[in-house]
């Protein structure tokens, strides 16, 4: 029988550690699983040259054990499907590749994402970003310094984005100085951080960077990525409710999977955990046609009719706004509820 693998939790204090102690190696991984005997999975392993398998224990202990389905381990395990040049992916799906300044994309009118850190404690296969130049945009002082001049030259933006990446991938002293340089503008009103980093590492979430939120004058919220249930444990929910004790909004973004949450099923159990976490479901995305996660799609019409279904199943507090995200749209684009001929 499947079952989870459990080892032992680590302090809060070591995030770094486990940071630098990740699993980097398909056939570890699998070993790790006992999935090594399954000829598909294996075959998959090349599938690291188009990008790095990354992926942290903490997050590992987490699947279960013997399980090839595993909606934890699709998401971060190499497939052989990654090499399928699929029409109408691309490399940059979003259009983001030319930024205003290096590291900074003023995609929005009233906000920019500031990418702060290029590096991710885990490599998601569907990520859009995974052909993303981070060489061309570093997370360093000289860039950020850049970019918090062109921020403080244009008004009309009231909000900032820390994306990468993962923003927490920057050490709190380095957030400090950061947070510091945008309080002093007076136009800017919140903060919004994306991260994965608490779901992975929920050790992250560390009393120093809580406090430092507590104290901003700006409103802080988190966007978590959570795409399954099964990612949300003791470890996770203890990092959110010192969140919220700092004052931080927590909103939680997903993206439909194919094989991985694509069921009404699925998504109630998440919304569920999500809220009896403390986080608010705030976004389910439809993927982003990224070349080389062509496999995890799921077709407009479907993922309506699935998230028609999860309004009959939870709350209407519960239910994320189903939406895509189109390159050089002012904003993201809602899939209504209709069904229709695609």
């Amino acid at each position: 029988m499947a079952h989870i693998v459990t080892l032992n939790t680590p302090s809060r204090e070591d995030w770094l550690q486990q940071l630098a102690d990740v699993i980097t190696e398909p056939n570890e991984l699998l070993q790790l699983l006992a999935l090594d005997s399954h000829p598909e999975l294996v075959a998959g392993r090349d599938a690291r040259r188009l990008f790095a398998l990354r992926v942290p224990r903490a997050f590992v202990w987490r699947m279960k054990k013997g399980d090839p389905q595993d909606p934890l381990l699709l998401q971060v395990l190499t497939a052989q499907q990654e090499f399928v040049d699929a029409p109408g992916y691309s490399t940059d799906p979003l259009d983001e590749q030319s930024s205003v300044v290096p590291g900074l994309l003023h995609k929005y009118k009233n906000r920019a994402l500031l990418l702060v850190k290029g590096g991710c404690a885990v490599n998601c296969r569907y990520c859009f970003r995974r052909h993303f130049p981070y060489q061309d945009n570093q997370g360093n002082k000289r860039n950020w310094q850049n970019a918090i001049d062109y921020i403080r030259q244009h008004p009309e933006l009231d909000e900032i984005i820390f994306s990468g990446g993962d923003p927490l991938m920057a050490k709190d002293h380095e957030l400090d100085w950061l947070i510091g340089e945008l309080e002093a503008i007076p136009h800017l009103k919140r903060l919004r951080i994306h991260s994965r980093l608490p779901v992975v590492i929920p050790a992250r979430i560390t009393e120093g960077l809580c406090q430092r939120l507590a104290r901003s004058r700006l409103q802080v919220l988190l966007v978590t990525h959570i795409n399954h249930a099964q990612e949300i444990d003791d470890a996770l929910r203890h990092g959110m409710q010192m969140l919220k004790r700092a004052g931080v909004t927590l909103l939680n973004q997903s993206v439909l999977l194919r094989g991985i949450n694509d069921n009404a099923t699925t998504l109630a159990a998440l919304s569920n955990a999500l809220f009896d976490a403390g986080v608010l479901p705030y976004y389910l995305h439809v993927l982003d046609k990224v070349q080389g996660a062509a496999h995890f799609f799921v077709p407009d019409d479907e993922a309506r009719a699935i998230v028609r279904e999860l309004l009959s199943r939870v709350s209407g507090y519960m239910v994320p706004k189903l939406a895509r995200e189109i390159g050089g749209e002012p904003s993201k684009t809602p899939l209504d509820l209709q069904l229709r001929q695609e």
